[in-house]
């Protein structure tokens, strides 16, 4: 091996070691209870199967979580399933998808614990590119990680 060769290959080496590569399963795992960012509803994260799923704990208010939205009426919530399949993306962060009660369509969702008690949600038709990004908060329930 010429020494540029073995120059090369020992940088990579070291580079490799200094920074490990991320896996999924060092995602952050974002189980618990949430609240999600219009303060609509409490969801709580928790594995199903080989995945995650988010379930509606307690309805908060129930009106649309579109800006000046009315009542939600006849659209039920509490034990409404509405995250589910996400497993981790291999970014740190999970991939899955999201129902929309207020349309009833289901989005793709990118998902990822961005502080201990924030959640960060992005629904996307298409490219991850556009989407509207929620923020939702960590409950002061029992069951958040210490």
């Amino acid at each position: 091996m010429t020494r540029i060769a073995l120059g090369l290959l020992l940088g990579l080496l070291a580079a490799c070691q200094a920074e490990p590569a991320k896996s999924p399963a060092a995602a952050a795992v974002p189980n618990g209870r949430w609240v999600t960012a219009s303060g609509n509803l409490e969801v709580e994260i928790a594995p199903c199967g080989p995945a995650l799923c988010g379930t509606v704990t307690k309805v908060l208010a129930d009106h649309s979580m579109s800006p000046g939205g009315g009542d939600m009426g006849d659209k039920p919530a509490l034990g409404l399933q509405i995250m589910k399949d996400f497993a981790p993306d291999g970014d740190g962060g999970w991939a899955g998808e999201i129902y929309n009660r207020e349309n009833g369509k289901t989005y793709s969702c990118l998902m990822s614990v961005i502080a201990r008690d924030e959640l960060q949600i992005r629904p996307y038709v298409g490219l991850p590119l556009f989407g509207q990004t929620q923020i939702w908060r960590r409950t002061a329930s029992a069951d958040a990680p210490k």
